[in-house]
This record gives C-alpha cells, sequence and structure tokens, in this order.
C-alpha cells in the first residue's frame, strides 16, 4: 500500500517534476564557474544547431518595465479558465501559461482555452505548456490526444520509430494551440539509483542509465516535436537521476555525486547543441557544482549552460507549489532565478503569480543590472515566441 500511495503521488505532482498539480489544488553566493568541458566518457559528437532564433532586442525595449516582468512569467491555468488567473494574466500581463488540471473534452476543449488566453495575451501572443512526456506524466487528454507511454517504454522504440510517434503527438499539442512541450526528460539515472530514485526512475519518466542513449531518445523526442511545430524545453538540468527524494515534496533534495563535467549531462549538452527551444532547470541542490544554492537559483549552474553556447530560454522548475522552494518568500523567487541568469519563471500556482511578479518588478526598478537582466530574458521569450509564430521580431 505505501508504495501505491507514493506511486499516486508521482501521478498527481509530477511534471516539471513539480507542474502537475491535480485541478483545484492552491498552491547566497555561487562558487566559481567550473570549466563546462565533458569528461573523454561524455563528449559529445553533436555539431552547433545552425538554426538562429529570431532578434527581438529592439521589441523587448520598447515594451515597459512591467510588461517585460511578465514575459518572464508563466502561470497555471485550468482549462475552465478562473477568474483569478484572467485577473493575473491581465494586472501582470503575463506572457506565458501552463495548462493544469483535467482535459476531458480533448483537443478541442483545450484548444478554446488557449483561444481565450491568446486573446489575453495581447500584443505579444501567448505562449501555451504543457507536462507531455508521457506514461504517469500526460497532462493533455481526452479526445484527440493519443496515449503516450512512458519514458521507460518509448527507449524500446528505435530512434526513427519514436521520432515519427513524437512528430504524431506534437500534431496534437499545435492542434490545441499550446506550444511548448515541457518534455523530454534528459536525467540519466545510475544503475544504483534506479530502485530509490523517486522523481524519475520510480515513476518511468526517463530513458535509461547510458548517457549516449539518453542523448539518442532525447534528440529523437525532440526531433519529432519540432517537425510539428511545437518547441521542446529539455530538463531537468543539471539531473535529478543521482537524487532519492522529490522536490515537490522535499524542501531539501541533494545530489552530491554530479559535476560540471559529469557524463551524465551529456544529454543535456548534446541537447544544446541541437537547438534546444528552451531548458529547464531543477530545483535541488547539487553539491560538486554549487553547494550554496538550488539549482534554479544558481548563477553557476546556469552559467554552465551558458558557457556551453545556450542562449535560448532557461525556464525553472515550478516556483508555486514545490517544497524545495516553500521557505523563500514568493516575492523573491522570481527575483531569485532572473538574477541568476533564467528566464521564465514558472509557477503552478496563481497565488504566487502576482507576488513574484511585482517582486521582480519592484526589484528591478531599484537595481539597473537587474532591470537589464529582464530586459534580456523578455529578448529570449520573445524570440522564442516569434520563432513559433505567436510574435513577429523585425
Amino acid at each position: 500500500m505505501r508504495i501505491a500511495a507514493i506511486l499516486l503521488a508521482g501521478v498527481l505532482f509530477a511534471g516539471c517534476s513539480a507542474a502537475s498539480l491535480p485541478q483545484g489544488t492552491p498552491g547566497g553566493s555561487a562558487v566559481a564557474t567550473p570549466s563546462g568541458s565533458p569528461s573523454s566518457e561524455s563528449t559529445s559528437t553533436a555539431q552547433p544547431s545552425s538554426a538562429q532564433a529570431p532578434t527581438c532586442s529592439a521589441e523587448a525595449a520598447s515594451l515597459s518595465l512591467a510588461e517585460q516582468v511578465g514575459q518572464l512569467v508563466m502561470v497555471g491555468v485550468n482549462v475552465e479558465l478562473s477568474a483569478a488567473q484572467r485577473a493575473a494574466i491581465r494586472e501582470h500581463h503575463l506572457g506565458s501559461a501552463i495548462v493544469m488540471g483535467a482535459t476531458p473534452g480533448g483537443v478541442k476543449q483545450v484548444a478554446a482555452l488557449t483561444a481565450k488566453l491568446d486573446a489575453l495575451g495581447g500584443d505579444t501572443g501567448m505562449l501555451v505548456a504543457a507536462d507531455q512526456e508521457g506514461g504517469l506524466v500526460q497532462r493533455l487528454k481526452g479526445p484527440g490526444f493519443a496515449t503516450i507511454p512512458s519514458a521507460a517504454q518509448q527507449a524500446r522504440l528505435s530512434d526513427s520509430r519514436l521520432a515519427a510517434r513524437a512528430s504524431g503527438w506534437g500534431e496534437q499539442l499545435v492542434q490545441a494551440g499550446v506550444t511548448l512541450d515541457l518534455a523530454p526528460v534528459a536525467d540519466v539515472v545510475p544503475s544504483r539509483y534506479q530502485a530509490t530514485n523517486q522523481p524519475i526512475a520510480r515513476l518511468g519518466r526517463g530513458y535509461g542509465s547510458d548517457p549516449k542513449t539518453v542523448s539518442a531518445k532525447v534528440a529523437a523526442f525532440s526531433e519529432g516535436i519540432h517537425a510539428a511545430g511545437a518547441a521542446v524545453a529539455v530538463k531537468h538540468f543539471p539531473g535529478l537521476g543521482a537524487v532519492s527524494g522529490n522536490t515537490d515534496f522535499a524542501a531539501t533534495v541533494v545530489d552530491r555525486t554530479t559535476t560540471a563535467s559529469s557524463a551524465r549531462l551529456r544529454p543535456f549538452r548534446d541537447a544544446v547543441a541541437d537547438g534546444a527551444d528552451a531548458v529547464m532547470v531543477s530545483s535541488a541542490r547539487y553539491i560538486k557544482i554549487d553547494p550554496d544554492n538550488l539549482a534554479m537559483f544558481s548563477p553557476t549552474v546556469i552559467g554552465l549552460l551558458r558557457e556551453w553556447g545556450f542562449d535560448r530560454v532557461v525556464v525553472s522548475d515550478d516556483l508555486g507549489a514545490a517544497a524545495a522552494v516553500g521557505s523563500v518568500p514568493a516575492a523573491e523567487r522570481a527575483v531569485r532565478f532572473v538574477r541568476a541568469g533564467g528566464d521564465l519563471a514558472l509557477t503552478v500556482d496563481v497565488t504566487t503569480a502576482g507576488p513574484m511578479a511585482s517582486g521582480l518588478r519592484k526589484a528591478a526598478e531599484a537595481d539597473p543590472q537587474l532591470a537589464s537582466r529582464v530586459a534580456e530574458s523578455a529578448t529570449r521569450v520573445l524570440a522564442l515566441k516569434a520563432s513559433l509564430g505567436l510574435y513577429r521580431c523585425g
């Protein structure tokens, strides 16, 4: 019974990993940046993508500070958009949303929601995301949405077959107006952690223990989603495979072995080279990379991505309801994330969206350096929207 209860809890909360709450659920200094050079075991054969994201710096600069901040907050919404969700989007100029709760009406119901969100998004459009990994973590269901196998099951498919099937899943997302899939999971779970790793292995969310294999499956899944015209957010950097606890439920989740040159980072590094649209950063703490900060509040962790040449959107794991951030005041969460180099602060809990946006705006008003960071991140988010046809730059 205890195992069953743990798995049920994982179904309800797993996602970003924290972004899948059931409908109606409320919700220091960094060490020097280590070298990003991978070990010989993890050397990537992928070449940097030739695809260039649109440049939207002028458009971002034309926005007010409040509007720029709004581009940096993604809020959880239900298919039956609540008054609080509408108000948060309007009052804080929020430019992104993640679909939460049940979707019994399938593609048509979600499409109706995304049409409403698009209207609320105004001139900058609305980026709509969902946790659509497969298996226990498939947010969008109902008529028109196929049942997606778990990553553990997807790993048994050939790369070409997985890419083809992911293309079909991506087409369903696009039909529903969802243009960012918060997937695939690039976390490598070492064999010795398979029985104890709660966020990935216990829920069948990973592609395996071999970095090369995981990298290939991440690439195949991403290829399919891209072919359908949607974007991917590879997660959960730098990996939740070598931890035991789940940051949704545990206030302290620590990785004591992963380093900046660990072979386990290969799937992320390859995804960056292959042109990943976004990378989601975890809320665990990595002792051998930055012992002083959660990954999504760490300039060192996010700086590693930038050192690799990644200049696209860095999205946080859940900053709203996850236990890992429970001790941080809501008004400080987006501030810490953006100061660390992050771009898109995600909260599944609408009651924290306003405080997060207001806190970031007020902090940026008082700090020109942070205001510059806000504009930089708004540029990246608008570029992602432009690449998806949701906004026009230039």
